[in-house]
């Protein structure tokens, strides 16, 4: 017995089978936005220029205004130690879906590293 469809049909994969259907799927764009490490960065350099500002007095300060205990204020601004060049391919990592790149925990063995040489042949595979 043979079949004739006389309508255009695109094929699709859904998991583990296999089908036509027909209208053509639609193309969903993967969502991207700055990765948390980046913002993190990127809230280290506010909170050290507001420090040389005179806009907050100290980590304490900044650590009491914002919510954050010392020890994490003292974290944040260990990521200025950072090669520059190093920093600037934090700040322009993306996360694609919700799949962060690099977690700022990875980042804190390399801020103990005074040589940024030193830093840049211990960085993590995505930084380099």
């Amino acid at each position: 017995m043979t079949i004739v469809v006389a309508a255009p049909l695109h094929r699709v994969r859904t998991r583990h089978r296999q089908g036509f259907v027909e209208q053509a799927p639609v193309v969903r764009l993967p969502v991207r936005r700055p990765a948390r490490v980046a913002i993190m960065l990127a809230l280290a350099h506010t909170i050290d220029a507001a420090i040389a500002a005179g806009r907050l007095r100290d980590q304490g300060d900044a650590a009491e205004r914002l919510g954050f205990t010392r020890p994490r204020i003292t974290q944040l601004l260990a990521m200025l130690q950072l090669a520059p060049d190093l920093q600037e391919r934090v700040l322009f990592l993306e996360a694609v879906d919700g799949v962060e790149p690099l977690f700022e925990r990875h980042l804190r063995p390399l801020t103990r590293l005074l040589c940024w040489d030193e830093q840049r042949t211990s960085s993590p595979a995505r930084l380099r």
